[in-house]
């Protein structure tokens, strides 16, 4: 049995901020199923959305920020990860990452983009791989830290409760069992103080622009500890991933439009001023939707965004990350427009926590996108989730010194694997996988009816008998494992989704196309008990 005094399962940026300063307190280790820098973080291509200019403010932040949660943010929640915001990215800067920059009457300043939302220029930015370089400069300061061990090909099975183990005291977090992908064996680690910061459940879907680690693990182990879940119908969908039969996965980021990509239909039609006042501008919830609408109504497999009206120097420098992928490809961004549609892109709910990611879970916290601290509400303004995960991260490596009284240590049973086989039918676990995300795509996707939310709900549910017998009577496996956490956390959107009779923020439905203050301003909440 391994033990520390700190562990933080996923290494994006809400779970090495907190495991640096959580470092300073004791021994921390940092567990993730992939390599440190597999993330979503690393995918990241926008920014951090901050105040840092006199033509901007806090309260403008706030404002749309909240124009964009549609009713469900927590303002509280809101103006303090705002005005929180400027002092985490200075410590970003100490750490030796290098926002873009500009001259300007003879001094530099900060290169501010503009998204989707955005009444004003406040995303921070490295060129277009903003997050890889986030990450890159976090890997680097952990490894300078003797007291952080980083688990690589680790994944957490599931957490291990006083509950669990039979105590009829107050529930409280133990540990966590993991998976040692290099062995196949379990190992029992002991902590008192637990952080799941393991992104988001893109995998999900058919379509999407995560990697292939976002399969929901830390919203799925939650669930099973008995933690509370909240908003899981709000599920993001980017209104731009590149549509090209040997691309994967990959985002043409909101950056394009913030600096003047005009959305254009199959018959070059700038259609979004149909929509919405600010056209290309519009937040993603109604960009999203006029995509998928623009494409039913034609029939054509994509829309496309425009930017061969600007210069091609300025494209080169602004998004060579984009320009070069797309290029690679055989489209030239100086000469043709993109083929785009929407893709499934962050998930707004999660474990419910508070402002310092405390869960209703005495010892577990959660961080960044996988955690719902009301930041969002119905929908995310672009750019404001590496701006949270910044914000409590801080404030939970705070939190977790001051809140937690050490307990008595309970004796905590090993893995027991009993009389399992290896995992011969791989071709079940992949069909099983490949049924969820088709049926997540078809049935819960932009727009929604109960009709299809019913019949998603019915086949998750004999799925997820499938996969529980599979899970019983194999050995664990880092695919059985992932499938296990899709379909759970398929389940959760679906039933969160039932529970909403009304259209909100990114939950649309045709069975009820208009939002109802009077009986769903509120959180989603879902819990086992």
């Amino acid at each position: 049995m391994k033990e520390y005094d700190f562990v933080v399962i996923g290494s994006g940026i809400a779970g090495l901020s907190f495991a640096l300063k959580a470092a300073r307190h004791g021994s921390v280790a940092v567990i993730t199923k992939r390599k440190g820098a597999d993330t979503n973080t690393a995918w990241a291509q926008g920014g951090i959305a901050c105040v840092t200019s006199d033509e901007d403010s806090f309260q403008l932040h706030v404002r749309d920020t909240l124009e964009a949660g549609a009713g469900l943010c927590d303002e509280a929640v809101v103006r303090t990860i705002v005005t929180e915001g400027p002092e985490r990215i200075c410590e970003l800067a100490e750490l030796g990452l290098q926002f873009d920059e500009r001259e300007v009457s003879g001094h530099r300043e900060f290169d501010l983009g503009k998204e989707g939302g955005h009444s004003k220029r406040r995303v921070l930015h490295v060129r277009d791989v903003t997050g890889r370089e986030i990450e890159e400069t976090l890997l680097r300061e952990l490894a300078r830290q003797s007291d952080v061990q980083l688990l690589e090909n680790h994944m957490a099975v599931d957490l291990i409760t006083a509950a669990k183990l039979g105590f009829a005291a107050e529930d409280r977090c133990l540990g966590v069992y993991v998976l040692d992908e290099k062995t196949g064996e379990v190992e029992t680690i002991r902590a008192d103080r637990i952080v799941l910061a393991t992104g988001g459940c893109g995998k999900v879907y058919l379509y999407t622009t995560n990697p292939d680690i976002a399969t929901g693990d830390g919203v799925a182990m939650a669930w099973r500890a008995g933690v509370e879940i909240a908003n899981m119908e709000f599920i993001q969908f980017h209104p731009t991933c590149l549509f090209h039969p040997q691309a994967k996965s990959f985002l043409i980021s909101e950056a394009v439009r913030g600096e003047g990509g005009i959305l254009r239909n199959n018959r070059g039609e700038d259609f979004m001023k149909r929509y919405d006042p600010r056209g290309s501008l519009a937040p993603r919830d109604i960009v999203a939707r006029a995509i998928d609408a623009e494409i039913k109504r034609s029939g054509a497999q994509c829309v496309f965004l425009d930017m061969t009206h600007k210069p091609a120097e300025f494209i080169r420098e602004r998004f060579p990350h984009i320009y070069q992928t797309c290029l690679r490809f055989g489209i030239d961004m100086f000469k043709q427009a993109i083929p785009v549609v929407p893709a499934a892109h962050y998930q707004c709910g999660g474990i419910k926590t508070d402002i310092n990611g405390a869960t209703n879970l005495p010892g577990l916290y959660a961080i960044g996108e996988v955690a719902c601290t009301g930041l969002h509400g119905a929908n995310r303004l672009a750019s404001n989730s590496l701006l949270e995960g910044l914000v409590v991260a801080h404030r939970a490596a705070a939190a977790v010194q001051t809140r937690f009284a050490r307990k008595q240590k309970v004796p905590l049973p090993e893995w027991k694997s009993g009389n399992v086989q290896d995992v011969d039918e791989l071709v079940v676990i992949y069909h099983n996988w490949d049924e969820i995300r088709r049926l997540m795509w078809d049935y819960v996707g932009i727009v929604r009816t109960d009709k299809r939310l019913q019949r998603a709900s019915a086949r998750l549910r004999n799925l997820q008998r499938e996969i529980r017998e599979f899970y019983w009577n194999f050995k664990v496996s880092v695919d059985l494992l992932e499938l296990r956490n899709l379909a759970a956390v398929a389940a959760l959107i679906v039933d969160s989704a039932l529970c909403r009779k009304e259209s909100r923020g990114l939950h649309y439905t045709l069975d009820y196309p208009e939002a109802d203050d009077r009986h769903f301003k509120h959180d989603t909440l879902l819990s086992r008990g």
